[in-house]
This record gives C-alpha cells, structure tokens and sequence, in this order.
C-alpha cells in the first residue's frame, strides 16, 4: 500500500523543518554546515529525501537542490527581500544576505552530496579477477 498524500507530505515537510532548524541551529552556535555534527545530519536528511522520491526530477513535493533552494528562500522571504533591494536599489537587509549565504551553503552541500550518491556504485566496485591478456 502506497502513503496517502497526507502522509508524503507529512514526511516532506518533517525533512524540510529539520533541514531547516539545522541551518538555524548552525547558524545560532556560529559553526559552518560543512562540518559535523551538521553536515552527517544534513546529508542523512538528503538521503531520507531520495529514498523517499522527493529528489526525483518532477518530483511532488520537490526536495531537489532546486525545490529546497525555492522552498526555504520562500519560507525565509528572500525572493521578497531581493526583488525589494533591487527596486530601491539599496543592500539587501543583513539578516536576509545572512540566510542566503546559509541557503549557498546548503545548496553547496548538497551538490556534493548528490555527485558523491550518484558516483557510489562506480568508485565501491568489487574487484574482478584479471583475465590474463593471453591463454597458453
């Protein structure tokens, strides 16, 4: 049996609120994402998204690098601040540029991640036996 709609969203949600208090969590102790305890949690999070399906291209809800980044920028206004900031042509508010280096971090994150997942198989083959170049 399938989760109901309900429940996948459910589940979204829960990872993008827990990406999030990290990113905050971080953010409040000074320490960058790049390290533990941060990045293993984040990249357990980026993991518990894939298997789900939300990384999936067209994917619903979209937990991609793309749909995060859309996602949390929305949740913390920084299209608003942006869009604001160019208007008026003044600097962006710095609490606002200060999630958005969070959120470049973040995206930086899980870019590596995703090469790393993607390359997995490719650099833990199990080693053959060589077949010698000739048969005597």
């Amino acid at each position: 049996m399938s989760p109901s709609i309900d429940e996948t969203l459910t589940l979204a949600d829960r990872i993008l609120d827990r990406i999030e208090a990290l990113i905050f969590e971080a953010e409040r102790t000074t320490k960058p994402l790049e390290v533990d305890p941060y990045r293993g949690q984040l990249f357990e999070l980026f993991v518990t998204a894939n298997g789900a399906g939300y990384t999936a291209d067209g994917a619903d809800p979209d937990l991609s690098a793309d749909g995060l980044c859309r996602l949390l920028g929305s949740r913390w206004g920084l299209a608003n601040a942006a869009r604001e900031s160019m208007a008026q042509q003044t600097r962006m508010p710095a609490d606002q540029l200060a999630k958005m280096r969070l959120l470049w971090s973040v995206m930086r994150m899980w870019m590596e991640w995703d090469y790393a997942w993607e390359r997995w198989a490719e650099f833990h083959k199990t080693p053959t036996k060589e077949t010698p170049d000739h048969a005597e």
